[in-house]
């Protein structure tokens, strides 16, 4: 497990890395709690922070309560104060401030190796059920939840100072699969696709039955050149079951972000965008405003209305 400790004092850095790692634990030290919140920020293989009250920049209780913020309830990160004295208040007000457990300076060898192993429970655990929480079970790809936090975090991380495109794409005649060679044969093209899409640079995810979706850096351009390697490489998928052989096709919509958008209406834009295509032969990529909106447009009810109206 891998642990930031923030501390001050470099003999008490030196000496509780000597007890950590006794545990087979990696553990990176720093005196200065920004710093150190920063690295967390960073390497989302941290697991663990222990913090004692008074770091350089920023106290303690202020340093669980800012991890707090950054775990949130996407990641697993158990958070421990230690403190040199025996303050029920501080105790308490570190649990209150974000605080997952509070040890005292310097730690019992025995309680603290106990404490640790603990901490590795209980981030195994919690991260085992975020990955069941924002996960498809089927093509290991962003579930439709995950994938609408992931993009509106990605927005507000960009602050609308880069371009941002949607690739919106639909199995064809999946009904039809499904039908013909039965719900397994269609698991595992399902599952295929989405190997498929988890290529792509950006934020992937299955929204629901047979439509994906891909969220990516630059303009349009970019994302219709994306969408053709996609569309490449889904056809050359073969699938085989009683001695017949068959390859599938997507159609494809794509959107970039205008100003003023919001990711439901971004998403929207490409979701027309694949219905045109798909309403004018499939296999084929379409970009949002080069077609004339019908009102079979408007009344497409594909998994992203879905899911926009249930995010």
């Amino acid at each position: 497990m891998r642990i930031v400790l923030v501390d001050p004092s470099r003999a008490v850095q030196r000496a509780m890395m000597l007890l950590i790692e006794q545990g087979d634990h990696e553990v990176v030290p720093f005196a200065d709690g920004m710093e150190a919140l920063a690295c967390i920020t960073q390497d989302r293989d941290v697991r663990t922070l222990i913090t004692s009250t008074q770091p350089l920049s920023i106290t303690g209780i202020e340093l669980c309560a800012a991890a707090r913020r950054l775990s949130g309830s996407r990641r697993a990160l158990h958070v421990i104060l230690m403190s040199s004295t025996d303050d029920y208040y501080l105790a308490v007000t570190a649990l209150d401030n974000g605080a997952d457990d509070f040890i005292h300076k310097p730690p019992n060898p025995d309680e603290l190796r106990a404490r640790l192993r603990l901490a590795d429970r209980v981030t195994s655990m919690k991260q085992q059920l975020i990955q069941y929480a924002t996960t498809d079970s089927l093509t290991g790809l962003n579930n439709r939840r995950a994938f609408f936090d992931g993009a509106a975090e990605l927005r507000r991380a960009t602050s609308g100072k880069q371009p941002l495109s949607v690739i919106m794409f639909d199995i064809d005649h999946f009904k039809r699969i499904n039908d013909t060679y039965g719900h397994d044969i269609g698991d595992r093209v399902l599952a295929a696709v989405g190997g498929e899409a988890k290529i792509a640079d950006g934020i992937t995810g299955r929204l629901g039955g047979e439509e994906f979706c891909v969220l990516t850096d630059g303009g349009v351009t970019d994302a219709v050149d994306a969408a053709g390697e996609l569309q490449r490489s889904i056809r050359a998928l073969r699938f085989h079951h009683d001695g017949q052989s068959f390859g599938v096709t997507c159609s494809f919509g794509v959107a970039e972000w205008e100003e003023q958008d919001t990711i439901d209406l971004l998403m929207r834009r490409a979701d027309m965008a694949m219905y045109e295509a798909k309403k004018s032969g499939r296999d084929r990529i379409v970009a949002s405003d080069t077609f004339v909106l019908t009102a079979g447009h408007d009344e497409w009810a594909g998994a992203v209305r879905t899911a926009v109206r249930q995010v």
